[in-house]
């Protein structure tokens, strides 16, 4: 069910690919009229140009804010203009790079693979780099969670900065800023604990643009969460 865009597509190998052996539907770009034509015959003869087409455009004017997957093969000077475009992309949607990372944004994994023929570069090898993008999470968050006497309900403030898929943070509840622990986030999917002197509380949730909607796990003992994006200024601690 992906929908595939590769920019700098060449001979339409990687869509053509995507739409045979995964039943994937797409497009590519590339700057190049004679390879978008044979890219477009290679469609054709490989049975899948209703699911393959190729289009001869600049790479920083195509929209691709359609795709699940984004592959591309261009120069690193290309990839980090255009970082701002992928990191606004749905959270979730994959990008696979060849050879050349995305700027300073680090990579969720990345594999180096045996190529005997090629030409470009001295190793016979090309690195594979592969993100995820992630949720927009930075800010202040405002929630409530249930007090730890067990009766009412604690003010819950979040702050949170966040460099792509990583963030740090701090949490106030009824005055005590306390540090956020083992932060995690993937796509839409975070997680997070505090450590509130006897109390462990740990949060898991679903972003979706200015709301999380998650659990919260308190000594073992779970409830529904909810949080909001503010521009509130939080309380200061105490």
């Amino acid at each position: 069910n992906d929908f595939v865009i590769d920019l700098g597509s060449g001979d339409g190998r990687i869509i053509i690919t995507a739409a045979k052996e995964r039943k994937a539907r797409g497009f590519g770009v590339d700057y190049d009229e004679r390879l978008v034509k044979l890219a477009n015959a290679n469609a054709v003869k490989a049975g899948v140009a209703d699911r393959a087409s190729f289009f001869e455009q600049n790479v920083f004017t195509t929209d691709f804010g359609s795709a699940s997957v984004v592959t591309m093969y261009l120069l690193p000077e290309y990839n980090a203009k255009l970082a701002p475009r992928l990191l606004a992309l749905r959270p979730g949607t994959r990008i696979v790079s060849h050879d050349y990372g995305i700027d300073d944004w680090e990579p969720d994994a990345k594999k180096r693979i045996p190529v005997p023929g090629k030409t470009v570069g001295f190793e016979k090898a090309s690195d594979i780099m592969f993100w995820i993008v992630p949720a927009k999470v930075a800010g202040h968050w405002r929630s409530s969670v249930p007090a730890g006497s067990g009766s009412g309900l604690s003010e819950l403030h979040l702050m949170i900065s966040q460099r792509y898929q990583h963030f740090t943070g701090t949490a106030t509840i009824g005055g005590r800023e306390l540090p956020i622990e083992r932060p995690f986030l993937k796509a839409d999917y975070l997680s997070f604990r505090i450590q509130d002197g006897k109390d462990s509380l740990v949060f898991t949730g679903r972003v979706q643009n200015s709301r999380i909607s998650g659990e919260m796990r308190r000594n073992g003992k779970s409830s529904r969460w909810n949080a909001l994006r503010t521009d509130e200024v939080p309380p200061k601690s105490s």
